[in-house]
């Protein structure tokens, strides 16, 4: 369209990623924060995590448990916990609520704290500024990132993840629950990687393979020093281009560093592979971003 491009969009589309400081309010962050608490309160520890390891075939069918677990967790609310804090019983090592990695992959459609936020007025106004026409919702995840063990997130592209003909299409909203900071795992990127096209992507396996998932193609190795660290405060909102590189350490801090984060797709003359490990179902197709 002729319409005049805003000054930070023009920013989005050259680096491949914006900064929002102050998007959502500390109140709003907050009744995210208590809310995930209460989610963790009632956890149950899902039974594929449970089963003691022993022999081989055991280890394979756990592994199958865990990969259904995750390959259908696109329409529900679900738990996936850091390595190392559970026992092979499956009983903690660490108190629960220090043992989660995410959860996903549907709360901002059965959550109404989180489905509030992903539908806010200001989230759906910056669809439209995006040019966004018939944005969905694909996915959320809540990130906890904890203090000592919060994992690495080695360098990605989301499309990687969830593929669309024609790229370009998925779109990352990023929200800071708490600041994010170099110390507790902060988001890095390569400013203008998002022009590339992708290297590599995460397909289903034919059923019957042993992984539920495989990748095609390969990462490549990427420069260290063309990251740049992008701290940002409580409340703040970092839009995620699909085809950006961005990666985060580890936390090796003695705080948090919890986000929300959700991926839109700009439905409009665009196709969801078929491939991709989160698929809409009968029960959740992706709900349209604009109420």
């Amino acid at each position: 369209s002729g319409e005049e491009q805003s000054p930070c969009l023009f920013q989005f589309h050259k680096d491949g990623f914006l900064v929002l400081e102050q998007f959502f309010s500390a109140e709003e962050c907050d009744s995210m924060r208590s809310q995930i608490q209460r989610i963790v309160a009632e956890m149950e520890v899902p039974p594929h995590c449970r089963t003691a390891f022993s022999t081989r075939e055991e280890e394979q069918l756990q592994a199958q448990g865990s990969s259904d677990y995750f390959l259908t967790s696109g329409d529900k609310i679900r738990f996936f916990f850091e390595k190392g804090v559970l026992d092979e019983k499956g009983n903690f090592l660490v108190p629960k609520e220090k043992s989660v990695s995410k959860i996903g992959h549907a709360l901002h459609a059965y959550d109404p704290v989180f489905k509030q936020i992903t539908h806010s007025p200001k989230v759906q106004e910056l669809g439209r500024k995006l040019g966004l026409e018939r944005p969905v919702v694909v996915q959320s995840m809540y990130i906890f990132k904890q203090p000592g063990i919060g994992g690495e997130v080695t360098p990605h592209q989301d499309a990687t993840f969830l593929h669309t003909e024609p790229l370009g299409r998925i779109v990352g909203f990023w929200i800071a629950l708490e600041d994010a900071t170099q110390e507790n795992g902060c988001l890095w990127f390569i400013p203008g990687s998002h022009t590339n096209g992708i290297s590599r992507r995460m397909v289903r396996a034919a059923s019957g393979a042993s992984t539920c998932v495989e990748f095609v193609g390969s990462e490549p190795a990427y420069d260290d020093k063309q990251f740049i660290p992008l701290p940002i405060s409580k409340g703040g909102l970092v839009l995620i281009h699909g085809e950006v590189v961005h990666k985060s350490e580890l936390n090796s801090s003695e705080s948090s560093r919890h986000a929300f984060t959700f991926h839109v797709m700009e439905a409009k003359g665009t196709t969801w592979s078929k491939e991709n490990w989160l698929q809409p179902t009968p029960e959740l197709p992706f709900p349209s971003l604009y109420t």
